[in-house]
């Protein structure tokens, strides 16, 4: 196998086109929403730019709870077409990455005096599978005290009464934007982290006409030119719009959602689990590989959009949420392992609570004809992309202007290539990467499912380059490999990129990150020629991450 090969997603080509050439769109921003309608445009044969400020999914897109989910509690509001679109969407995008989407039950438990009785619940549950028109084993199962303690035995034994079994999809949404980006671009895209839009130039009739940028990295200033201009900027939108003087009524409201990881040793539960608490909000808890994170919490937010932090009143919330529902763990603040805090760009609406307000997405277009697509959650990411492309579409006054152009085929396009087409390829690949890393000394099959589950059949790459690796410890040779992969194959700048977005660490694996940050940062070092000022730069940013994933503070940053 040849591991020397660059992929299309190479910084340097990528800036050189972008101050060249004239695109039919430019996109502002490279979360998940930039890169569904970064991939639905190429796909359909539109030139396409993207640029995102700091890292791919450095934002909402990696701070989500991690679910292609169908949004039960959104029947709660009757939002039925929003659960009609997600619950249809969940199928889709486990089939175009099943490695990467994965299908988890997800137990609802009935307690004694709560929110929720069983007719409610099955009727609710019923309704959800009629309506995400969910099949086979997925359908929703109605379970008696017995079936769901033995499910979860953690449960308290005193309250609960029964329980719901319904279907959800787990995901790693950061890794799941990075191979919607690496897709595009194999399609035409041209995408590039670390270039800040600074302004907006106009043409004589007020449109826009093309973007100041700044790649970040070497401080270089150029011109972007294209015939449309999308922004997906997330919770940034409005700072957007506000520099396009586009702000009006119509507007973001921010929430902020936090979530507790733990070692599995101090919350074991034996599968997800969806558990309504003392207020009417609902709580998710989800194993994943070593550990269980909790979340989320909802909550208005007015503070600093760069740096959004876990408070003390956050991670009480949830450890009374968890210690109420789970009587025997009794868990602490000390027992959390590492947190995540994010914001979700909502639609603002008059008089509705954080809770209350829809996770609907709508689209903004200005007098200077910038499309802004606001609102809307992960699950939602295609069916995004296709409004916003049929907004650009719009912008075309003549048939024979858009006739060049496909129709929409991202539900068919694997996001990964060579693809894994089944959960039971996906099982059998996990099997022989195992067997390749005990080859080297690794035994632990947590490492196997990691790389299957992040990287699909990309893992081989990987596991391939670790052998160029001489350290006698195996486990920093196959780390080493992934930074290698990251740099060359995902445009890998920093050392938070590869910790936080592309690996998962410091949520996941926390341990690992204080292990190798050292020889991560020598390598990043020589691959990205880092002098020494520049590398301690980054270990002290890294550093302050660590803190964030690891400190509660006592309000957030303004």
């Amino acid at each position: 196998m040849n591991t020397t090969t660059f992929s299309v997603l190479n910084r340097p080509s990528q800036i050189e086109k972008l101050s060249t050439q004239i695109f039919d769109l430019v996109i502002i921003g490279g979360g998940i929403t930039g890169a569904g309608i970064a991939l639905d445009a190429s796909a359909r044969g539109l030139k396409v730019c993207l640029v995102e400020k700091n890292d791919f999914a450095s934002g909402t897109s990696n701070k989500s709870t991690k679910l292609i989910h169908g949004g039960l509690r959104y029947l709660k509001n009757f939002e039925i077409s929003l659960v009609r679109e997600s619950g249809s969407e969940r199928a889709i995008v486990h089939n175009l990455a099943p490695h990467l989407v994965t299908p988890q039950k997800m137990l609802l438990p009935l307690i004694e005096g709560g929110t929720y009785g069983k007719l409610m619940t099955a009727l609710g549950l019923k309704v959800y599978d009629f309506l995400a028109d969910v099949k086979g084993d997925d359908k929703r199962k109605m379970l008696d005290k017995e079936e769901t303690l033995d499910k979860e035995p953690l449960l308290d034994k005193q309250t609960i009464i029964g329980g719901g079994l319904y279907a959800e999809y787990r995901t790693d949404d950061a890794r799941l934007t990075i191979e919607i980006l690496k897709k595009a671009t194999a399609l035409g895209a041209t995408v590039v982290n670390y270039c800040e839009m600074m302004s907006f130039n106009y043409d004589s009739y007020s449109k826009i006409e093309s973007l100041n940028c700044k790649d970040l990295n070497t401080k270089n200033a150029f011109i972007v030119k294209a015939k449309n201009y999308v922004s997906a900027a997330g919770p940034w939108v409005d700072q957007v719009r506000k520099r396009d003087n586009a702000l009006n009524k119509k507007r973001l409201h921010l929430t902020k959602g936090i979530h507790l990881v733990f070692p599995f040793e101090k919350l074991p539960v034996k599968q997800s689990i969806y558990f309504d608490v003392s207020d009417g909000r609902m709580i998710f808890a989800i194993p994943r590989g070593r550990i269980t994170y909790v979340g989320t919490t909802d909550t208005d937010y007015s503070g600093s959009l760069d740096r959004v932090v876990a408070t003390k009143e956050d991670a009480s919330y949830l450890l009374n949420a968890i210690n109420s529902m789970f009587k025997t763990v009794h868990l602490t603040i000390d027992d959390i392992q590492s947190n995540w805090a994010g914001l979700r760009p909502l639609i603002h609406e008059d008089n509705k609570s954080a809770s209350e307000l829809s996770r609907k997405d709508e689209i903004f277009v200005s007098n200077s004809g910038l499309i802004s697509m606001a609102g809307g959650k992960l699950t939602g990411y295609r069916k995004m992309a296709y409004r916003a492309l049929e907004a650009v579409l719009k912008t075309y006054h003549t048939k024979e202007e858009v006739s060049d152009f496909k129709a929409s085929t991202t539900e068919t396009i694997a996001l990964v290539n060579p693809p894994l087409k089944s959960e039971d390829e996906v099982i059998a690949y996990q099997l022989k990467i195992e067997k390749l890393l005990s080859n080297q000394g690794i035994t632990d099959g947590y490492y196997a499912w990691y790389l299957a589950s992040s990287y699909g059949k990309q893992a081989d790459i990987i596991v391939e380059k670790a052998k160029a690796f001489k350290s006698n410890n195996a486990l920093e040779n196959l780390v080493r490999a992934e930074l290698w992969y990251g740099i060359h194959h995902e445009m890998i700048n920093t050392l938070n990129d590869f910790f936080i977005r592309r690996t998962g660490r410091l949520y996941f694996d926390i341990e690992s990150v204080k292990k190798y940050m050292n020889i991560i940062s020598k390598d990043c070092s020589n691959y990205l020629n880092w002098d020494v000022d520049k590398t301690q730069s980054e270990i002290e940013k890294l550093n302050l991450s660590l803190k964030d994933a690891t400190t509660y503070y006592d309000e957030d940053f303004k």
